[in-house]
């Protein structure tokens, strides 16, 4: 799997002036193999619809759909899993809703929130913001590579980096042994997505075989 996590944004892309679809197809050809499809403001009908769209597309290229906070539309769907945060549906009964065999991330967002979560049977963490971001509104104080460092160095969890992340600080990141990053606008707000993504996944390869 890449080590590029697309986390969509349809307002983004709408204002770089491309469809979600479009930028979703474009990451996709360029090598990711992980989308997190997180629709905040939509209805549930829509969403639904939207997830059944994406996963055409990300069963066509052989990736994983991770369904943002509703378990109901992944369950609706059979999507690959879904992703929590700490204001979500507690990571206990997400599991148990979704079932052993589904993906299951959960966003930390300091040290103390990783702690209390480490024993979990967690797939992956979502760390951060890691440095200041504008795409997320009332977020917590940055944890920074130090707080990411010792997170990596001593969890037994794949760990995805996100918040204020892009090719100017990606090699700092995957020099941690983190998994990956997870972008939103580094891709959503790109005019040219396929090549973003492609420069990204470039540079965390580069990280990786160094």
């Amino acid at each position: 799997m890449s080590a590029i996590y697309l986390v969509t944004d349809a307002s983004l892309c709408d204002q770089a002036g491309h469809t979600l679809e479009f930028v979703v197809e474009a990451a996709l050809q360029a090598g990711v193999r992980w989308i997190q499809l997180r629709e905040k403001e939509e209805t549930t009908r829509n969403f639904v619809r939207k997830a059944q769209q994406i996963q055409q597309l990300t069963q066509a290229y052989g990736a994983k759909l991770i369904i943002n906070d509703r378990i109901d539309v992944a369950l609706a769907i059979d999507a690959d899993g879904v992703h929590v945060g700490q204001s979500d549906m507690p990571y206990a009964l997400a599991r148990r809703l979704v079932g052993p065999d589904k993906i299951v991330g959960l966003s930390v967002t300091n040290l103390a929130e990783w702690e209390e979560a480490e024993a979990w049977d967690v797939d992956y963490f979502g760390a951060g913001p890691i440095f200041h971001t504008d795409t997320k509104r009332d977020i917590t104080p940055p944890m920074g590579l130090e707080g990411l460092r010792h997170m990596r160095q001593h969890s037994q969890h794949p760990i995805f980096a996100i918040g204020g992340i892009h090719e100017h600080n990606l090699d700092a990141l995957m020099q941690t042994g983190i998994a990956g990053v997870a972008v939103v606008s580094a891709i959503c707000s790109a005019t040219d997505p396929a090549t973003a993504a492609r420069r990204l996944l470039h540079l965390t390869q580069h990280v990786q075989s160094s």
